[in-house]
């Protein structure tokens, strides 16, 4: 077997499966794991409610984010006809993403320093 060179390596094309790559770009988009994470832990939640336990993320993010979730039928907008209030859940699909997110959560518990992640956050 003869080795490439540097050029024939980089002229090649590494594939990902799109599927792969179509769940990174929509858990891997800033803000929307943490919005999934919150829905998971607490239930259906008012705007008010998660905006307050996604604290860094401003209103106007955080409505695009949840439009583009519930555009991937991962999150499900409630209204009620008798009032004004409006409700986020979790889809069944989006509930499928909870062993996703309890890996995620194992995997920083072991490979992250707590301390450093929290100066990180709050710089």
């Amino acid at each position: 077997m003869t080795e490439k060179t540097v050029a024939e390596c980089q002229s090649e094309q590494f594939h990902l499966c799109p599927k792969f790559q179509k769940t990174f770009t929509i858990l891997g988009k800033k803000w929307n794991g943490l919005i999934v994470d919150v829905l998971l832990e607490d239930g259906t939640q008012r705007f008010k409610d998660l905006a307050k336990k996604v604290p860094k993320c401003s209103d106007r993010v955080l409505v695009e984010r949840l439009k583009e979730l519930e555009q991937e039928k991962i999150v499900e907008r409630k209204t009620y006809s008798d009032s004004a209030l409006i409700e986020y859940q979790l889809t069944p699909q989006g509930q499928d993403l909870e062993q996703v997110i309890t890996a995620v959560h194992s995997w920083s518990d072991t490979w992250l320093d707590a301390k450093q992640c929290v100066e990180e956050l709050t710089h």
